[in-house]
């Protein structure tokens, strides 16, 4: 009985160790010195191994103070110790963040250590700095490697690529059935862009690195963007134009500049965006109908297991643009649409005719229908709401109001913040109106909404059916 105990032990203990693991990626000699950010030393290991150093990056956050914050990634399977030192001045408290993680760092002097289990997405910020922070990505173990000598496969090694034309006006066309492999180590300056084309695959531990857009999607189908990073793009992250089949999932972002939002998508069908961490300033993912060359309806859009800082605007935004002919004709139905599981660790927008955490602005004669809030965390929401659901004519964006908001719920919400203004829903006219809207289990600053009045919405004109459990 003893000796079969011991054996048990042995193979459990064999099994564990070859669960866990850590790789690290190489660092282009191009950008070693000129991305390295010195505010922490960062080390990783399995239980009981030898530390691993990781590079810390530097990216740049908040458009409005731009900062200066830090990055390192590696890929993991099963349990791994991290330790990070602050190089620079002394510290109080260090927390780890999203908080849904559970992870409890622990002090030692000028060290902080922490355990992971497994691959996750987390922000390490020392007295409450979250402008200088840590960022944190561990991604799980890549199984998925093309042959790189194979038939239609776009092998990109270790180092910095630039398109023909240069990384400012030049971007990399990619034909239909493709797989686009980014390597570790790899970095491609200048847009990637599919245009009616199908069966495309980008992935990889690679970086986009300060291109005009990351990767524009248009007029295409069945594209799927995997493990990539993106650092501080002048306009979007991901962009997709009147495409179909999109996925997008494990991307990482960064961006510090007016008008760069994460991921947009305009007259897009069948859409998963899963396990993206979006730090934009500007929307982290909106869902639009028409604008410029791109028409069409939207269905079909899910959002999951993410989390989501705007350092400016909306951390989700639905419908501002669509198509109207003679103003007042035509528009797009935007419907089944449904974020899920979301860390939301920031919103801050003090401008009170663009803020909602959530928000759902149905304009230029979209009808919006049938979306789901489930499951969604909000951990700080510096200036704005929780909310906005309004049917808007505004000036600047739209040359007519939404046709209106139908069907929407919000189920097991949690908000821990200070800077909360009061929500909003509102229709338009008689015609153009929010109806049917569910809050169920909603709970703020850890008190459960059981009215209207707790909510503390402004419920304006030309809305009806709104129920709180």
């Amino acid at each position: 009985m003893k000796r079969t105990m011991i054996i048990a032990a042995l193979l459990l203990a064999a099994l564990t160790a070859r669960a866990q693991k850590i790789e690290t990626y190489p660092v282009p000699r191009g950008i070693y010195y000129a991305q390295h950010n010195d505010d922490y030393t960062v080390r990783v290991r399995v239980p009981g191994g030898e530390w691993q150093d990781l590079y810390e990056y530097k990216v740049l956050v908040d458009m409005d103070r731009v900062s200066e914050a830090s990055m390192v990634q590696f890929d993991c399977e099963g349990r791994i110790e991290v330790a990070v030192r602050k190089n620079n001045g002394t510290f109080r408290e260090v927390a780890v963040r999203p908080l849904s993680l559970g992870i409890r760092p622990r002090t030692e002097g000028d060290m902080v250590f922490f355990t992971i289990d497994g691959p996750c997405k987390a922000s390490v910020e020392f007295d409450g700095d979250r402008r200088h922070n840590l960022h944190l990505f561990a991604n799980a173990l890549q199984s998925d490697i093309p042959d790189r000598t194979a038939e239609g496969v776009m092998w990109f090694d270790e180092g910095i690529h630039e398109p023909e034309g240069g990384a400012k006006d030049g971007e990399w066309l990619i034909p239909s059935n493709t797989t686009v492999y980014l390597a570790p180590g790899a970095v491609l300056k200048g847009k990637i862009s599919c245009r009616n084309v199908e069966n495309v695959r980008i992935t990889g531990r690679g970086f986009v690195f300060q291109p005009q857009r990351g990767i524009e999607i248009a007029y295409s189908k069945n594209v799927t963007v995997d493990g990539l990073t993106f650092v501080n793009p002048t306009h979007y992250t991901v962009f997709g134009g009147q495409s179909k089949g999109i996925v997008v999932r494990n991307i990482k972002s960064f961006s510090c500049r007016g008008w760069s939002d994460g991921i947009d998508m305009m007259c897009c069908s069948d859409v998963l965006v899963e396990d993206v961490f979006m730090r934009n300033s500007d929307d982290c993912v909106a869902i639009y109908g028409h604008r410029w060359d791109y028409y069409g309806d939207v269905r079909n859009v899910e959002v999951r297991n993410s989390t989501l800082w705007a350092d400016i605007a909306h951390p989700t935004n639905i419908g501002i643009h669509g198509y109207t002919k003679e103003g007042d004709e035509g528009g797009n139905i935007l419907e089944n649409i449904t974020f899920r599981n979301i860390d939301i660790l920031e919103h801050d927008e003090d401008d009170l005719d663009y803020q909602g955490c959530m928000a759902i602005c149905a304009g230029d004669c979209n009808l919006i229908r049938n979306v789901l809030y489930e499951d969604i965390r909000i951990e700080r929401i510096e200036e704005g709401q929780l909310f906005h659901f309004e049917v808007v004519y505004n000036d600047k964006y739209n040359t007519a109001p939404g046709r209106g908001i139908e069907n929407v719920t919000l189920r097991n919400i949690t908000a821990s913040a200070q800077g909360i203004r009061r929500p909003t829903i509102r229709g338009y006219d008689q015609q153009r109106r929010v109806r049917g809207i569910r809050f169920e289990n909603v709970r703020v600053n850890g008190r459960r909404m059981r009215s209207l009045k707790d909510l503390g919405a402004a419920v304006g004109d030309h809305a009806e059916d709104i129920t709180v459990k």
